[in-house]
């Protein structure tokens, strides 16, 4: 790469959904956009707001990314940094004071992070201020998991504490687990905390997933957004993958800025909660970075990424009251993963059926939505993601398929180490 000019911004993890839409938002205000990623087919860089591409083969959890992540700024002269994976916060707030010498960074101060990234501390807040939680256990060690089995009951879901687990230059993003049997959950509790860490053992509830998103920043809210998730992927709790615009409800909008307000969590919050069986919010967790369903809420009327980057200068930031509801958003190659899982899991609880499932992926073609990396004026993201997804999810789908022929279908791993590979195989 020859000489770098001066850039605003320096978007990282370029393989995400999220940092795409973050490109094309700030790109159409005319901000200069350079990105960077641990692959170079990331989706991101072939778009036409995309001004300079950097690739570190390294994993996230890596002095070599650091130094790679400081050059970048050194060429490109970038005062603010927005990130969006997990691996990457974690990076960036270990190593905050020393790169916020060069650039700002776009995530809330060290106290409500420490929070908000932590499912203990953030569900321990939430009671605190009344609102409802899963019951669950903090289990450390293989011993306590009969105790707590023995509380919560069957089935139940396994999380990390933290979702980025990580240790000697290797780490990955973590999901939640459901366990049916005393055997599984000892077995997901060894997958989850092979890199370390602690585990909640949690309550399921499986009933409809909503979430509210906020700009939040001197005790005042800028913009909330309401969205529910009709199909993630996992299937018990991820990525949206099939998700529509609502009003922001009053029981869990309400709940949603006093969790904030409490943690003092500035900039973008996105809180998650599942409803019980009586229709009652239950809290699962909150992400303090700009989530992977963002689009929807831009294409609904709030731009949250150019309202963080608002945030994150330093400039006054604008007021969102309105925006529309009812729009539906897909993220295909997401929902043809999320429907192999769920046949390949038919029978276990919270599991829709098989028949149904297919009919139900087949039947949204036929509903009016927008679909992820897909834009009129920039089309070359949604192209470089069908290619990559033709030639890496099919032939993933493939190998895990084979083989599950020697091993039960039940035993999977919770989640991927920091390769570039696995991550150019995640982002798509």
């Amino acid at each position: 790469m020859g000489s770098t000019p001066a850039m605003d911004v320096l978007v990282l993890d370029a393989g995400t959904r999220q940092s795409l839409v973050t490109m094309r938002s700030l790109g159409r205000r005319n901000l200069l956009i350079a990105a960077m990623e641990t692959f170079r087919n990331a989706p991101a860089f072939s778009s036409r707001w995309c001004k300079a591409r950097f690739v570190c083969p390294a994993g996230y959890a890596t002095d070599t990314y650091l130094r790679d992540l400081e050059a970048a700024l050194d060429r490109t002269e970038a005062p603010l940094v927005i990130p969006s994976h997990d691996g990457t916060i974690a990076l960036l707030r270990q190593h905050r004071e020393r790169l916020e010498r060069r650039a700002k960074v776009a995530l809330a101060h060290e106290p409500a992070m420490t929070i908000a990234v932590n499912k203990e501390r953030t569900l321990a807040i939430a009671r605190q201020l009344g609102i409802a939680v899963p019951r669950g256990v903090i289990v450390t060690a293989p011993g306590d998991i009969p105790d707590a089995l023995k509380e919560i009951g069957l089935p139940a879901v396994i999380k990390p504490c933290e979702s980025w687990v990580g240790g000697e230059g290797r780490g990955a993003r973590v999901v939640p687990r459901l366990v049916t049997t005393p055997r599984e959950a000892a077995r997901v509790f060894a997958e989850l905390t092979r890199f370390g860490g602690a585990t909640l053992f949690q309550q399921f509830v499986g009933g409809r997933r909503e979430a509210v998103s906020l700009i939040y920043s001197d005790g005042e809210f800028y913009a909330r957004f309401a969205q529910w998730a009709q199909r993630t992927v996992p299937p018990l709790g991820g990525d949206s993958v099939l998700r529509q615009s609502i009003p922001v409800p009053k029981d869990i909008g309400d709940e949603s800025e006093r969790l904030v307000r409490e943690i003092d969590l500035e900039g973008y919050s996105e809180i998650e909660f599942r409803r019980d069986r009586a229709g009652r919010p239950v809290l699962m967790e909150i992400n303090p970075r700009l989530s992977a369903s963002v689009e929807i809420a831009v294409r609904s009327g709030v731009d949250f990424p150019f309202l963080l980057w608002q945030w994150a200068s330093g400039v006054p930031i604008d007021r969102v009251g309105r925006y529309r509801t009812g729009g539906w958003m897909r993220y295909l190659s997401g929902d043809v993963r999320g429907t192999i899982e769920t046949i390949r899991q038919r029978g276990r609880p919270g599991i829709t059926p098989p028949s149904r499932a297919a009919f139900d992926f087949f039947a949204a073609f036929v509903r009016p939505m927008g679909y992820d990396y897909f834009q009129w004026r920039d089309p070359r993201p949604a192209l470089r993601a069908t290619a990559g997804f033709l030639r890496l999810t099919l032939s993933r789908v493939l190998k895990r398929e084979l083989a599950s022929l020697g091993r039960s279908s039940h035993g999977r791993r919770g989640g991927d180490d920091d390769t570039p590979a696995v991550r150019a195989r995640r982002a798509i």
